[in-house]
């Protein structure tokens, strides 16, 4: 476990959310770093084998190695006429007689010659001697014994071609691959009827505070409904993950600490909200470290900075703010790549993108700045990103709207109008 980072994770600071310069407060980058360091991907011995459908969405636990070539023959690409290339005329034209049918599932056994043609339709075996297809457009009938043909079709023209498509030892999917419906096709051209998959992290979550009230019922006042274990069991969904809604629990240190201790012995992960700042009644930090560790519990991010990260025996737990915002943007940040590297999944880097900014950003230095903002492509093709309204850390109607993260470096306080500003679009993770 990263050992250089005390200041940040074993005592409490004075420096509020607010502040805009926090020294105990670590990077974005760091942050990711230290948790990817942290995690070991589950161990491939829960592999589990499951037919193609069951294993949509699943993370490959293995190497896809082609047994076979893909098409296993040459061809034709349309619906046309197979023949020899050597028959297609320099100038004028020349007839062909129909010597058979090729259709899919019904090849052509015999063998073309010189001034033969043979009918076929797409999909369908090239019969021995041909080497090029005419489409049936570009031919003239003359009955049905024999066709009329110009210049116009060339060399091996409309075939599909043995192996073309993957070749017999090739490797065409990754172990850490999670499986698309494009994927399943591939597996399936192969013969392949099903497939080792990693195993489901196990997830439980859960949202802190006394003020929290169920939806349906009454708010009394100071009470607000919890919107953030919906949101997390929407995110944590399209990861497939088996996930578990722990509730509401309160401001309660007693509760907190067997909550905790209790969904570790069989979670993988577990995820709260709320909790992790600096109030009297957030203990999430001090069960923390009572019953596990803690790596980190602030980044210099804005919203979000309050994100403790660590573990409980073997589990890992992410302590996201409270504030939906801010949750959000932690859960996109860190807990997104965190889940998807422990499930054995290949983490790529999100796309990144520059868009021409419509509307005057402001922000104070110091930190690294997550606005929510709508990205469109003109018709010229050029992208412009405007932002979604006020961007409060607690205001979740912009983060329904936006399709987009604008990100602004710790260091940069204006963005004008008509500038370059660096653009994170949304993935599938929300």
């Amino acid at each position: 476990m990263p050992n250089n980072i005390d200041s940040g994770r074993l005592h409490l600071s004075k420096s509020s959310c607010g502040d805009e310069h926090d020294p105990t407060a670590i990077t974005v980058d760091v942050a990711q770093q230290f948790i990817i360091d942290c995690i070991k991907p589950l161990a491939f011995t829960k592999q589990e084998r499951l037919s193609l459908r069951q294993s949509i969405d699943r993370v490959l636990a293995e190497d896809i190695i082609a047994e076979m070539n893909v098409p296993p023959y040459d061809n034709s690409a349309m619906d046309g006429f197979a023949f020899c290339a050597d028959d297609i005329p320099r100038n004028g034209t020349v007839t062909l007689k129909v010597v058979g049918n090729s259709f899919a599932g019904h090849p052509f056994l015999g063998r073309c010659t010189s001034g033969e043609c043979v009918r076929i339709m797409t999909g369908a075996v090239i019969p021995a001697g041909c080497n090029t297809v005419i489409p049936q457009e570009h031919v003239e009938m003359l009955g049905a014994a024999s066709i009329r043909i110009d210049g116009r079709t060339r060399l091996v023209e409309n075939i599909r071609f043995f192996g073309e498509d993957i070749r017999l030892g090739q490797t065409v999917l990754t172990c850490g691959r999670r499986l698309t419906a494009a994927d399943l096709g591939v597996l399936s051209s192969l013969g392949i009827n099903n497939v080792a998959v990693m195993p489901r992290l196990r997830i439980a979550f859960f949202s802190t505070g006394d003020e929290l009230q169920p939806i349906g019922e009454a708010l009394q006042l100071g009470q607000i409904y919890d919107s953030n274990r919906n949101v997390l069991f929407g995110m944590l969904s399209r990861l497939h993950c088996n996930i578990t809604d722990l509730g509401v629990v309160g401001d309660d240190q007693i509760q907190l600490h067997n909550i905790l201790q209790e969904a570790a012995k069989n979670h993988d992960v577990i995820i709260s909200s709320g909790g992790v700042s600096v109030g009297e009644a957030d203990y999430i930090r001090q069960v923390l470290n009572e019953l596990g560790e803690i790596v980190f519990w602030k980044v210099a991010m804005k919203p979000g900075r309050p994100l403790t990260f660590g573990r409980l025996e073997q589990a890992l737990f992410f302590g996201l703010p409270g504030n939906p915002v801010a949750m959000m943007v932690s859960f996109n940040q860190f807990v997104h790549p965190a889940l998807q590297h422990l499930s054995g999944e290949i983490v790529r880097p999100p796309l990144i993108l520059q868009a021409m900014n419509s509307l005057l950003l402001t922000k104070r230095a110091g930190r690294v700045e997550y606005q929510r903002g709508i990205l469109i492509q003109a018709s010229d093709g050029g992208l412009t990103v405007c932002k979604t309204g006020e961007q409060g850390s607690g205001i979740l109607l912009s983060m329904s709207q936006a399709n987009c993260f604008i990100i602004l470096a710790a260091d940069q306080t204006r963005v004008e109008a008509g500038e370059k500003v660096i653009v994170q679009p949304f993935g599938n993770w929300l």
